[in-house]
C-alpha cells in the first residue's frame, strides 16, 4: 500500500500524528487536495440518484473544492485572529493539509450506492467527517482544547452556510446542495 492510501486510513483513523504530519508537510497540498476530490466523487457516485448524474457529480466535485478552501481559509482566520490560544501558530497552507485528509472518511460514502442504506452512510460518513475536521483544526491550530476546535468549527460553519444562504438567495437554485462542508 502507498504512503498516500495509508496517510488516508490514519485519518479516517483519527490519528492525530497523522494531522501533525500532513500539517508540517508543505508537499502533502496535492495529496490533500486528491483526499478532497476523491471523497467527493465518492459522494458523487454514492448519492447518483439524487446528485443529478455526471454533470452534478462534477459541479458537485467543483463545489467541494472551492468550498474546502473557503473553509481553511475562514478557520484560518477564526482560529489565528478571533481564537488563538497562546501558542496558536498556524498558516492557511497547513489548515488546507490538514482539512482535506479530514475528507478522508468520506470515501465511504460510495456504499450510498446501496439501495435503502444512502442516508445512513451520508450520516455516519457526514459525523465521521466532522470529527474528523475538528482534531485537523485542533491540530493545525495547535489548540490544547478540543472545545475550541469545535468552537472554531462551528463558527466558520455558521459562516459558510449565511454566504452559502446568501448566494442562493442571490442566484436561486444554481447552488449545488450539500455544498455546505461539514
Amino acid at each position: 500500500m502507498t504512503p498516500f492510501w495509508q496517510r488516508i486510513i490514519r485519518a479516517a483513523k483519527l490519528d492525530v500524528h497523522l494531522y501533525e504530519e500532513v500539517e508540517a508537510d508543505t508537499g502533502a497540498l496535492a495529496q490533500a487536495t486528491a483526499v478532497v476530490v476523491i471523497s467527493s466523487l465518492a459522494a458523487g457516485l454514492g448519492g447518483i440518484n439524487v446528485a443529478g448524474g455526471l454533470g452534478g457529480i462534477a459541479l458537485g466535485t467543483l463545489s467541494a473544492l472551492l468550498g474546502w478552501y473557503i473553509w481553511a481559509y475562514l478557520t484560518y482566520f477564526i482560529g489565528t485572529r478571533l481564537l488563538p490560544e497562546p501558542q496558536t501558530s498556524a498558516t492557511h497552507g497547513e489548515l488546507l493539509r490538514t482539512i482535506g485528509f479530514s475528507s478522508s472518511p468520506g470515501l465511504i460514502r460510495i456504499l450510498g450506492i446501496i439501495p435503502g442504506i444512502t442516508g445512513l452512510v451520508f450520516l455516519v460518513a457526514g459525523v465521521w467527517m466532522l470529527v474528523a475536521m475538528i482534531i485537523a483544526v485542533r491540530q493545525a491550530l495547535d489548540y490544547r482544547s478540543t472545545a475550541r476546535a469545535v468552537g472554531v468549527c462551528i463558527i466558520g460553519w455558521l459562516i459558510q452556510a449565511l454566504f452559502i444562504m446568501l448566494l442562493f438567495w442571490l442566484f436561486g437554485p444554481a447552488i449545488p446542495a450539500g455544498s455546505v462542508s461539514p
